[in-house]
């Protein structure tokens, strides 16, 4: 009878240990699905909150430079933008491209050089970057196959290991610049904050023009006639007081040369980046897209 009842409760004990174990998992894979499940809707809500903030910061440069002759670093865009939320925060940062030497505007479709070409063989002098380069981007987007001095086309590119064709077009993105004669992964890096794909030319335009409300200095200093002494006067007027169309000649240093740029500079921007970062409980999405102040979507990633 004692073995029996100790054979009894073995069998208990075995029984109530696999109900445990049943029961275990079973709560185990509740709550993974349930956080599965979780993480799924906060990932769908920090997408869609991201995307707003993109919307929201075209309808903001929209209201802001409806009536405004210029775009400045003065500007509320220009300032980043934090939305707390109870379940996460909204951050929007907005940057304009006109400040940027345009890679897309250095040539005319008849082959005869803007004045972005000269701009950029100053900025690549200041950068120590080779001037060559130049020439390679020329190529790469202008719409024949006779290659610059210093430059390539396609019959250079298809005597690479892993060959292929000049795009003889104008460049979608700046990663394109790792597919050109001499741009590898650090002069890229170098080059990037100061060169743009879009303004002008995203408009048709190659006019070459940059708004010297918001380019940096080295964008400033490559302008004609300009050094970064003058660049650096240009930049202290601009941190109070924002640069309106024919104003450039009060600007202390300026007042000879300042005519001439008149017609190599702009005011105001018509393009620009919008990064927006979203974050609902512990997951963040992120969007980059470049707009245009008519609502135009010229780019668009989700990161």
């Amino acid at each position: 009878m004692t073995g029996e009842r100790g054979f009894a409760l073995v069998i208990t004990l075995i029984i109530s240990a696999l109900l445990v174990a049943l029961a275990t998992e079973f709560i185990h894979e509740v709550y993974v699905e349930t956080t599965l499940n979780r993480s799924f809707a906060d990932a769908q809500q920090a997408s869609l909150l991201a995307d707003s903030g993109v919307t929201g910061g075209t309808r903001l440069l929209q209201t802001l430079l409806a009536g405004q002759e210029y775009s400045s670093l003065l500007d509320q865009w220009a300032r980043p933008l934090e939305l707390p939320d109870e379940k996460g925060t909204l951050s929007v940062k907005i940057a304009e491209e006109d400040g940027k030497i345009n890679l897309n505007s250095l040539v005319f479709p008849n082959g005869t050089l803007t004045n972005s070409q000269p701009m950029l063989l100053r900025l690549f002098t200041s950068l120590k970057v080779p001037t060559d380069l130049c020439d390679a981007v020329i190529d790469w987007t202008d719409n024949n196959d006779s290659p610059r001095p210093g430059g390539a086309e396609t019959s250079y590119y298809k005597s690479l290991q892993n060959p292929y064709e000049a795009k003889n077009a104008a460049l979608e993105t700046l990663d394109e610049l790792r597919l050109i004669k001499g741009f590898d992964e650090k002069t890229v890096e170098k080059v990037a904050p100061f060169v743009t794909i879009y303004g002008d030319a995203a408009a048709g335009i190659s006019s070459g023009k940059v708004n010297i409300n918001t380019a940096p200095l080295e964008v400033l200093a490559a302008l004609e006639g300009m050094n970064i002494d003058l660049a650096r006067r240009v930049l202290e007027y601009r941190k109070t007081t924002p640069i309106k169309s024919g104003e450039i000649t009060r600007i202390p240093g300026l007042e000879g040369i300042g005519i001439g740029l008149q017609n190599k500079v702009t005011v105001k921007g018509t393009t620009f980046r919008i990064l927006s970062q979203a974050r609902v409980n512990e997951t963040t999405r992120s969007v980059e897209a470049v707009v245009t102040l008519d609502g135009k979507v010229l780019y668009w990633r989700e990161l």
